[in-house]
Order: structure tokens, then sequence, then C-alpha cells
């Protein structure tokens, strides 16, 4: 039976390209954006990466991008997950989705660290399993959040 012998656990997705093998050659590798972004673990799923670019969270060097975008290494991508807003540049590019130690090498990360929380009145605590907040602790929180 031809296909179906036993599978190597270990191998490692092959990455197609770096940035050293790109610079001063012409040696031109891209793939899609949307499966870039999931390679890279930016995105759980494809469709999740291609909902992104086609609402205009994925900009490659500034530019906003459709999912079929090609990018290839030394581009930058400024890219709104849901865990904010991250500035990368692609350093390789891979066939398929792999393990979160190879994704890390495919991009370099720019994103300015997050600001610090302002010196102020500790956050409010509430106690776990105390309900919904009331109408008063709403307006606590919302006072401190300088929102009133």
């Amino acid at each position: 039976m031809v296909g179906h012998g036993r599978r190597d656990v270990t191998c490692r997705p092959r990455l197609l390209a770096t940035l050293d093998d790109v610079t001063g050659t012409d040696f031109d590798v891209e793939v899609r954006l949307d499966r870039w972004l999931w390679a890279a673990r930016f995105f759980r799923t494809r469709a999740l990466a291609q909902r992104a670019c086609a609402a205009g969270h994925v900009k490659v060097d500034g530019a906003t991008a459709k999912p079929g975008r090609r990018v290839r290494p030394g581009q930058r991508l400024s890219i709104l997950t849901p865990g904010g807003l991250r500035i990368v540049e692609i350093a390789a590019v891979a066939e398929r989705r792999g393990p979160a130690s190879v994704a890390r090498t495919l991009y370099v990360d720019h994103t300015p660290p997050p600001p610090e929380p302002p010196p102020g009145a500790p956050p409010v605590v509430h106690p776990r399993g105390a309900g919904r907040p009331t109408k008063r602790d709403r307006r606590r929180l919302a006072r401190l959040k300088g929102k009133l």
C-alpha cells in the first residue's frame, strides 16, 4: 500500500525562504498573506486571518492588504489581533503551520511595549462569585476609568 507508511512525528515545517536568502539576490519566494498569518500563529484559523485582512486590520508596508496578497521576507506588517496591535517584519515564509517555536522564527517583532498603568487608585477587586456589579459599583468603575 502506497502512502500508508509510518509518519515521522518529529518533522518540522520546511521554511521556504529566510530574509538572508532573499537579500541581495533575485530569489523570489512569496506566500499568501492569510496563510503566512496563520502559519506564524497570529490567528488560530486561516478563516480568521482572512476576516482580519478583509476588515482592514492587516497592513503590509503601510497599505491595507487583501488575504490573497503575496508577501515575502523583509516586508513590514501591522496586525490588529485580539491581543492588540502587533508590528512585525517577515523574516521567513513557511509552507505550512508548525509548532510555536518554529512560528516565532518567521518574524521579527517590532511591537512597542505596552504603556504602564497610571499611578493612582488601585484597581477595584470584585470578589469572585459575588455576582454582577451593582449600579454603584459600575459608577465607581466608570469614575476610575475617567468616563464620568
